[in-house]
């Protein structure tokens, strides 16, 4: 689990590689990943946006930006969470994703919150010791 937290907004990311989902064979690895995002903030606060930066083993890098998650901008009152499921393909068997949410609170304040960097790991990625 990787963690972080802005504002008092606290993002908790679980990766899970789906070798069902994945092609080894033509350089293809799925990945799931679970976000928890808990409002320990005084005031409600709205997802906007997402951007994420992603880069596979080769150096390869996407940047992806758009409205909410999963098809939802939702609110999160004070004390309560949301919590949604998303995937991420690669052409390498290991790789890192990097982000942030941008978020509105009640009393109209835009801000963004860090989306901790996290590992895609699968068991086809190479080990070595530097």
């Amino acid at each position: 689990m990787y963690e972080a937290v802005t504002r008092g907004i606290r993002v908790r990311v679980t990766p899970t590689f789906l070798a069902e989902q994945s092609s080894p064979e033509n350089n293809y690895y799925f990945w799931a990943y679970t976000i928890l995002i808990e409002n320990g903030s005084d005031v409600a606060v709205q997802l906007r946006s997402r951007y994420w930066h992603i880069t596979d083993a080769n150096g390869f890098t996407e940047e992806v930006r758009g409205p909410g998650v999963v098809g939802q901008t939702p609110v999160i009152p004070p004390g309560e969470a949301f919590t949604y499921t998303s995937g991420c393909p690669l052409r390498t068997p290991q790789g890192i994703m990097v982000g942030s949410y941008q978020m509105v609170n009640t009393r109209g304040e835009m801000f963004d919150v860090a989306i901790p960097a996290f590992s895609l790991d699968s068991p086809f990625a190479r080990r070595k010791v530097n």
